[in-house]
């Protein structure tokens, strides 16, 4: 089977590149993270994955598109509910390519991290592989979670300290009593 895999991040793609790979899937990654801010992180994180799958010899589809009006224009009204938008707008971009580069199926490495919206990265996904008709492949990734941290340390991956958004960055640093 021919999977493509969304990566949001190097390290969190490690477990899964290693799972899917073990379950004797042909694996290909897929970049497109246009909801990562600001723009030197984005790039920070882009070539931490050029430099990973280089490691891994991961064939990986690059969308290098850094969209940052268009998040803002889709999250500002609601930023508590961003994440939705981010979910849905990556996974449908993956389903999509999965579909038109002939994939069997496709997955994403938001599956593994602890700290995303599990059902909700399931629902946007079904709902991403229904509009584009290709399978959904589903696997529960937060097993291995210690497991990919000690892998992207030994292969000292950049690993940064927030989701992504300009949201999460401020939720990460500004001390928390300083939030409204």
């Amino acid at each position: 089977m021919k999977l493509l895999l969304h990566i949001c991040c190097a390290p969190c793609s490690i477990y899964p590149v290693s799972q899917f790979r073990d379950q004797g899937l042909d694996v290909t990654g897929f970049w497109f993270n246009h909801n990562i801010h600001p723009y030197q992180e984005y790039r920070r994180r882009l070539d931490t994955v050029r430099e990973y799958a280089d490691k891994v010899a991961l064939e990986v589809v690059y969308r290098d598109e850094y969209r940052l009006e268009e998040f803002l224009g889709a999250v500002a009204q609601n930023p508590a509910e961003r994440c939705f938008y981010c979910y849905f707008s990556r996974l449908d971009a993956v389903a999509a390519a999965a579909a038109a580069l002939g994939f069997d199926a496709f997955s994403s490495s938001l599956l593994y991290s602890r700290y995303q919206k599990h059902d909700a990265i399931i629902a946007c996904a079904e709902r991403a592989a229904e509009r584009h008709g290709v399978a959904f492949r589903y696997d529960d990734l937060r097993r291995g979670w210690q497991e990919g941290i000690r892998i992207s340390r030994e292969m000292g991956l950049y690993r940064q300290q927030y989701c992504g958004c300009i949201y999460s960055e401020k939720e990460r640093y500004l001390p928390k009593e300083a939030q409204h």
